[in-house]
C-alpha cells in the first residue's frame, strides 16, 4: 500500500502517470482549483490506485495529506518567456504546503518539483525545522528532467534514439542554468571518440537551458510540463521500489548534505565549498538516503562547470533560508 499526494503545478500529467503505476495504491491530488474533476476523471482508469481530489475549503490540505507516504510538490507558476525569477510567487505557496505537510504528513517522503528547485528545497527544509520534524533523509528536490533531458540529447548525438532509455548521465549540482552540470565525461554511452570541445559545449548548454528551448516553441502557452511530470513521475517510482526494498537503486537529487554525513563531507571536498545542498547521485532505500555517492573522476572542463556552479548555488540557497528566517513584518 503507497498513499502518493500531488499538490498542485504540473498536476495532470504528473498525477495520470502516478495513477499508472500499479506500485501507487492511493493518490489524493490538491490544488486551487478543479482537483475534484480531475481526480474523477482519473478515477475512471482502470488500474488500482484510488484517487481523490481536494480544494483549499474544509482543511481540503490536510485531508489530502493524511496517511501520505510520497508527497510530490509541482505547485507554482510555470515559465514565461523572459521571465525567470518565479521565487517572489512559489516561495509562498512551497512554504504553506511545506507546512501542511510538515503538520500532518511529517514522515513522508517530500519531492520537490516547484522552481527554483535550488531555493524551494532549502524552504521546505527550514519549515520542517521550525516545526521540529526535519529528516534530510526525506527531502528531496527532483533534479530528473536534467538527466533525461541529457540521456535525450546524447542519444541525439550518437543517431539513435533507442539508445535514449539505456543512457545514464550523472547531472549535479543544481537545477536551474549554470547550475546544472552534466558530467558528460561519465557517460554510460561516450560520445563520439575525437568529439570537438565546441560541441561538448554546446551540448552541455542545451542541457543546461532545455527549459528555455520549450518555453520558446510553447510561445507562452507554457513550459516543460509533460517532460516534467515524466520525469517526475520517474524519480518517484525509483523512490517507492526503493523503499519497498530494492537495492542498488541510484539517482542524483538535490539533498541536504547531513542526509549522508561521511558522502556530504566527500562531496564539500570535491566542490572545495561548504554547503548545506547539491545535488549528487544519491542511493534510495526504505529511509530515503541510503548514500550521497562522490562526484567521482571529472574532466577539467567538468571541473571548471562546478566552480562557475558553486556562486548562484550559493546564492539560490541562502535566498530560500532567508526566506524563512526574515522576521515577518
Amino acid at each position: 500500500m503507497v498513499k502518493a499526494v500531488v499538490l498542485g503545478g504540473i498536476g495532470q500529467p504528473l498525477s495520470l502517470l502516478l495513477k499508472n503505476n500499479p506500485l501507487v495504491t492511493q493518490l489524493s491530488l490538491f490544488d486551487i482549483v478543479n482537483t475534484p474533476g480531475v481526480a474523477a476523471d482519473l478515477s475512471h482508469i482502470n488500474t488500482p490506485a484510488k484517487v481523490q481530489g481536494f480544494l483549499p475549503p474544509d482543511d481540503g490540505l490536510k485531508k489530502a495529506l493524511a496517511g501520505a507516504e510520497v508527497v510530490v510538490i509541482p505547485a507554482g507558476v510555470p515559465r514565461k518567456p523572459g521571465v525567470y525569477d518565479l521565487f517572489k510567487i512559489n516561495a509562498g505557496i512551497v512554504r504553506d504546503l511545506a507546512t501542511g505537510i510538515a503538520t500532518t504528513a511529517p514522515k513522508a517522503f517530500v519531492l520537490v518539483i516547484s522552481n527554483p528547485v535550488n531555493s524551494t528545497v532549502p524552504i521546505v527544509a527550514e519549515v520542517f525545522k521550525k516545526h521540529g520534524v526535519f529528516d534530510p533523509k526525506r527531502i528531496f528536490g527532483v533534479t530528473t528532467l536534467d538527466v533525461v533531458r541529457a540521456s535525450t540529447f546524447v542519444a541525439e548525438i550518437l543517431g539513435d534514439l533507442s539508445l535514449a532509455p539505456k543512457i545514464v548521465v550523472p547531472v549535479v549540482g543544481g537545477h536551474s542554468g549554470v547550475t546544472i552540470v552534466p558530467l558528460l565525461s561519465q557517460s554510460s554511452h561516450p560520445l563520439p571518440s575525437g568529439i570537438a570541445q565546441g560541441d561538448i559545449e554546446t551540448l552541455t548548454n542545451r542541457i543546461q537551458f532545455g527549459g528555455d528551448e520549450v518555453v520558446k516553441a510553447k510561445d507562452g502557452a507554457g513550459s516543460a510540463t509533460l517532460s516534467m511530470a515524466q520525469a517526475g513521475a520517474d524519480f518517484a517510482e525509483k523512490l517507492i521500489r526503493a523503499v519497498k526494498g530494492e537495492k542498488g537503486i541510484v539517482a542524483p537529487t538535490f539533498v541536504h548534505l547531513t542526509a549522508d554525513v561521511a558522502g556530504g563531507e566527500v562531496i564539500k571536498k570535491e566542490i572545495g565549498r561548504d554547503l548545506q545542498f547539491f545535488s549528487a547521485p544519491v542511493e534510495l532505500g526504505p529511509e530515503g538516503v541510503v548514500a550521497i555517492k562522490p562526484l567521482g573522476k571529472l574532466s577539467e572542463y567538468e571541473t571548471s562547470l562546478i566552480q562557475t556552479a558553486l556562486g548562484d548555488l550559493t546564492t539560490n540557497i541562502d535566498k530560500g533560508v532567508s526566506f524563512i528566517d526574515a522576521p515577518k513584518l
